[in-house]
């Protein structure tokens, strides 16, 4: 079972989240809640400091932005990173460890404060094992 309520915020089982400028509009089927929210410490995740959620990549659909939304790869070109190329903000990825999966920038959920999350744990990505 996962997290379905951060501070004040229930998460809804259809919650949106967005970028800061809200040019990008998604909306993630979370019918558990969050479930098993993580950071990430290989080299791009220790630069954007986002806490992530994992869903199915059917479960993750944007509404709105598709046209300002930018990708970017880097290292063995899998994982999928996307951000608004208005404001800059990582709204979500395709994930190297399992493409079937999107992890999903929960600061961008609305009416969400990550910072009440409290401790969250860390993936080693500096060591991925697909590396090995």
């Amino acid at each position: 079972m996962g997290i379905k309520q951060i501070g004040e915020t229930i998460i809804a089982p259809r919650h949106r989240a967005s970028c800061h400028c809200g040019a990008v509009v998604l909306e993630l089927e979370l019918p558990d809640g969050i479930e098993r929210p993580i950071r990430c410490d290989c080299s791009l995740c220790r630069r954007k400091g986002a806490i992530m959620g994992a869903i199915p990549v059917s479960r993750l659909h944007v509404l709105q932005g598709q046209e300002v939304l930018r990708l970017y790869q880097f290292h063995s070109h899998t994982a999928k990173h996307y951000f608004c190329s208005v404001c800059g903000v990582y709204t979500h990825h395709q994930r190297r460890s399992d493409p079937n999966e999107c992890g999903f920038n929960i600061g961008c959920l609305e009416g969400v404060n990550p910072f009440e999350l409290g401790e969250v744990p860390v993936a080693n990505g500096t060591h991925h094992p697909s590396d090995r």
